[in-house]
């Protein structure tokens, strides 16, 4: 990773600059299909003010994303906050500026099993295969936790394989034996369990409680370069997830789903009537030492980085969040 960052931020030089033109306006994203992202949402509502948002695709990958955000081919990118942590201490140069995803007793991440599966505890995982969206992410350190919490030690860990697989493809992939276990989250594990024959062995809201898990980073030349633009950016970001977070289900969405329809991408808007609530723990998803020092501290115990290499002041800040008064960060 190292290295591929420091080949490509050597090509895209210092932050995009629109010459003659101020600071940049319009930001570079990549969205979530059949789904809406908070800055889509924050657009709708018409907080974005004179910032334009360009989508120039889709991803299902959080560490591909915060990557193509170091890296200059788009202006944010959002992850689970361990991925945060190992791309900062590869010593990419971008600050989290934003909480956007979490779990809570509505919205959570399942680990799942068939009906019938001789698989009840921690230990019937070893040697067994468990299907996850991608390596080095949310699922992998939760899934890591949860085993070295039921004390199975690190060698007996690395029995159990995990296997990337699309989340589109896990219910079937599980049904059909080619996974023993796999993770499942949101429209897709409602889809699932409506199917029935599933079962969780545990959830990520059981493990940890309710958590916010990722956050959205800049680069911190942009930052510095666009202070105006990124305030903006990030106060409505925060004020889209506030709205999210205290509107009714049906207004959240209904309007989702026009949101969808308007921006003619070809997809489906079905997903969004399984949607429950934000996940996001504080209000206006302000960020916590503590949701970077539980991830911090595994990546410690997994000798991914040096014990002190990465401190969560490293790694955010809630100065554009006008949320954030009185949070102690």
């Amino acid at each position: 990773m190292a290295v591929v960052l420091s080949a490509a931020l050597a090509a895209c030089g210092a932050a995009r600059a629109e010459p003659g033109q101020g600071e940049v306006k319009v930001l570079r994203y990549q969205g979530s299909a059949g789904n809406v992202t908070f800055p889509e949402l924050a657009e709708e509502l018409g907080y974005l003010g004179d910032v334009k948002l360009k989508w120039i695709g889709n991803t299902t990958s959080g560490p591909q994303d915060i990557q193509a955000a170091a890296t200059g081919q788009t202006d944010f990118g959002g992850a689970f906050d361990g991925a945060v942590v190992r791309l900062k201490a590869a010593r990419a140069p971008i600050k989290a500026v934003i909480g956007y995803y979490g779990s809570d007793k509505d919205t959570f991440n399942g680990y799942y099993v068939k009906d019938d599966s001789p698989i009840r505890t921690a230990r019937d995982l070893i040697g067994r295969k468990i299907g996850v969206n991608t390596l080095g992410a949310h699922h992998e350190a939760v899934i890591k936790e949860y085993l070295r919490r039921q004390g199975l030690t690190p060698e007996e860990i690395e029995q159990v394989q995990l296997v990337v697989i699309p989340p589109v493809n896990t219910e079937q992939a599980i049904r059909q034996g080619r996974l023993d276990a796999g993770t499942l989250g949101g429209v897709l594990r409602d889809k699932a369990l409506e199917r029935g024959g599933l079962r969780p062995l545990f959830t990520d809201v059981e493990l940890l409680g309710p958590f916010t898990a990722g956050s959205v980073v800049l680069r911190e030349d942009f930052i510095a370069a666009n202070p105006g633009t990124v305030r903006t950016f990030v106060s409505a970001y925060a004020r889209a997830i506030e709205w999210a977070q205290t509107r009714s289900r049906d207004e959240v969405i209904a309007t989702f789903r026009r949101i969808i329809a308007k921006r003619g991408r070809n997809e489906s808007d079905d997903n969004v009537r399984f949607w429950k609530s934000t996940g996001i723990a504080a209000k206006g998803g302000v960020i916590s030492d503590q949701e970077f020092r539980t991830w911090i501290g595994w990546l410690e115990r997994e000798g991914d980085i040096e014990p002190g290499q990465v401190e969560p002041d490293d790694l955010y800040t809630n100065q554009f969040n006008p949320f954030a008064a009185g949070s102690g960060s």
